[in-house]
């Protein structure tokens, strides 16, 4: 398998340090302004005073699931917030601990939830990603079965991801940030980290997933060379799973998951450091993946849906994200699987950390130190 080394990584950093100055301006910035927030819409607040609202799903009987980044796990129900017990220890630290939170697309046969959280389990001090799957019963998590723990645990505070889908074949998607550490994980299929996982609903690996037959390899693995996704999601039109994900400073993506893909996280990059200084002049290689979009600045993209319901005429068949960075949702029109507008909502709302449409058709976005919105079109 060819991935590359942290030496190899090492001498494309040197390159890119005497190369830089005179390549990185010739990244062409995307061209499509930010069209200001046509507020033809209300909010209305649904669950008040939760401090980061990470990942909500809805039970068949309409009441919701809240995962709060400190460890807690919110049912929903008649306008109260119950505390579930027995949730797994959270290694909490940075920009991990309790995160996304998926129902089986047969929930009401089989009764599984998913749940990724940060974990100290294993080998090494700090933590990593975790995919676990229990069922809801009497206010309480049973049946806890873990289906997937990063290895390489890390004292490292951010990427740990992680935002959970389930292809129409039923396929479970996850996703592990590279950790911080970019010159060992992304690009080596040996590391967890950086990557896209694919796994069968017991948490077992699909006999067709990209790299089963090295024996080395990490067999979970989908896609590789990611930072950090933090948005997963179905498109309901061309059933292919989209994710977005973290540059650094510059460089957002959003890109169409294909088995075995190399997305090029550092090798390639439409970003610099936090610090000014270049990560690589690269921002297109032969074997590696270009994104449907990139931003230039960061806007620090969290959570994505495809609208889907006919209560938003506008919107249906478009994408919506979070901004962390700038505090806003945004919209991206779509044609043949290319962004053509991009539209400002709920300016100045606060950190947007999730958009989910739930099962009223109704849209509802998650807001950190605030709560759970609703947005009602006019």
């Amino acid at each position: 398998m060819n991935y590359f080394t942290p030496m190899k990584l090492f001498k494309l950093y040197i390159i890119s340090i005497c190369f830089f100055s005179c390549n990185y301006n010739k990244v062409k910035k995307n061209d499509i302004s930010l069209e200001p927030d046509p507020k033809n819409y209300s909010l209305e607040i649904v669950v008040d005073s939760i401090s980061v609202p990470w990942g909500m799903c809805w039970l068949p009987d309409g009441s919701m699931l809240i995962t709060e980044i400190n460890g807690e796990l919110i049912h929903f129900k008649d306008g109260k917030k119950i505390k579930i017990k027995n949730v797994p220890d959270i290694y909490r630290i940075g920009q991990g601990g309790l995160l996304d939170i998926e129902l089986h697309p047969n929930y009401k046969s089989n009764g599984w939830l998913y749940i990724t959280y940060s974990s100290s389990e294993g080998e090494g001090k700090g933590g990593n990603t975790t995919l676990i799957r229990a069922k809801f019963q009497k206010g309480e998590l049973t049946n806890i079965e873990k289906l997937y723990k990063g290895n390489e645990n890390t004292e490292e505070a951010v990427h740990f991801g992680s935002r959970i889908e389930f292809d129409k074949k039923g396929f479970l998607y996850f996703s592990i940030g590279d950790r911080g550490e970019r010159n060992k994980n992304p690009q080596n299929i040996y590391r967890d980290g950086g990557k896209i996982y694919r796994l069968n609903d017991d948490g077992t690996i699909p006999s067709d997933n990209p790299f089963v037959k090295d024996k080395e390899a990490k067999h979970g693995i989908y896609s590789y060379g990611h930072r950090n996704p933090q948005g997963m999601v179905l498109n309901p039109i061309t059933e292919e799973i989209w994710v977005h994900e973290h540059g650094p400073k510059g460089g957002d993506e959003i890109n169409i998951l294909k088995k075995g893909a190399n997305y090029g996280w550092p090798v390639i990059t439409f970003g610099i450091s936090y610090r000014g200084f270049p990560i690589s002049f690269y921002n297109e290689m032969e074997g590696m993946e270009q994104p449907v979009y990139y931003w230039l600045p960061s806007i620090a993209p969290s959570g994505m849906e495809f609208v889907t319901s006919n209560r938003y005429p506008n919107w249906k068949n478009h994408i919506l994200l979070g901004s962390l960075k700038f505090g806003y949702l945004e919209l991206l029109k779509l044609s043949n699987n290319k962004v053509t507008n991009r539209t400002k909502l709920l300016e100045k709302i606060g950190r947007v950390r999730n958009i989910r449409q739930g099962p009223d058709g109704y849209l509802y976005v998650a807001i950190e130190q605030k709560g759970i919105f609703k947005i009602i079109p006019n």
